[in-house]
């Protein structure tokens, strides 16, 4: 899975000239959370989040009448408040790398650039939507937490153990839980929970929690 296949294309953008009031309006109207700043030509100059503009606007306890705010604000553009120093994606990113660099640089947002142009935007959001689809998480079914011997073959095990049952795995995930074992989620459809513990029992070290979903 790619960058490509996930990201918001055509993604809403703003000048640099751009007063901070009218890009905190414009972000309320869109329901975003950051604005990719472009210069007259499309090229990519900065990018702001909406935390960045409310840090940039007046504090609720200050004492200038709504006026003077009103004035302050536009003079204040995106130009003073944005990060500059943009971390960005290729599409053919994998979806990963962007989610880690993400994780790694604490923000919520990666444009992606192809050949020098804005080509659309990835975020912690169209992550979240990875992350439910790979886990199952819009599919009811029987979903079982097991813990597997860390060598090869414990995983078909599992699999093979679901399908001879005549169940359907819809989302599968493991995570290393401690030296020589992992463990496994499993979701599945077609069987009751009744079937997958029958199922599960004699091919793993133990079953440490199964519910319906």
């Amino acid at each position: 899975m790619f960058v490509s296949e996930r990201m918001t294309r055509q993604p809403i953008t703003a000048g640099p000239d751009m007063p901070v009031a009218d890009a905190l309006a414009l972000m309320r109207e869109r329901k975003i959370r950051r604005l990719v700043v472009v210069d007259q030509h499309g090229k990519l100059v900065g990018i702001v989040s909406d935390r960045d503009l409310l840090q940039a606007s007046p504090s609720p306890a200050t004492s200038l009448s709504v006026w003077e705010i009103t004035y302050l604000l536009s003079k204040i553009t995106l130009k003073s408040v944005m990060t500059t120093k943009v971390i960005t994606v290729t599409p053919d990113e994998p979806l990963e790398n962007a989610a880690r660099i993400m994780a790694d640089n604490k923000i919520g947002g990666l444009p992606v650039v192809e050949n020098d142009a804005l080509v659309g935007i990835i975020t912690e959001t169209d992550l979240f939507k990875v992350f439910l689809e790979l886990l199952g998480a819009r599919v009811k079914g029987i979903r079982a937490t097991v813990a597997l011997k860390d060598t090869p073959g414990q995983l078909a095990n599992v699999t093979r153990a679901i399908a001879d049952r005549g169940g359907l795995i819809v989302a599968i995930a493991d995570l290393p839980a401690a030296t020589g074992i992992t463990q496994v989620m499993v979701k599945s459809t077609g069987l009751s929970k009744e079937d997958v513990v029958a199922a599960l029992t004699p091919v793993v070290i133990s079953i440490q929690d199964v519910r319906e979903v």
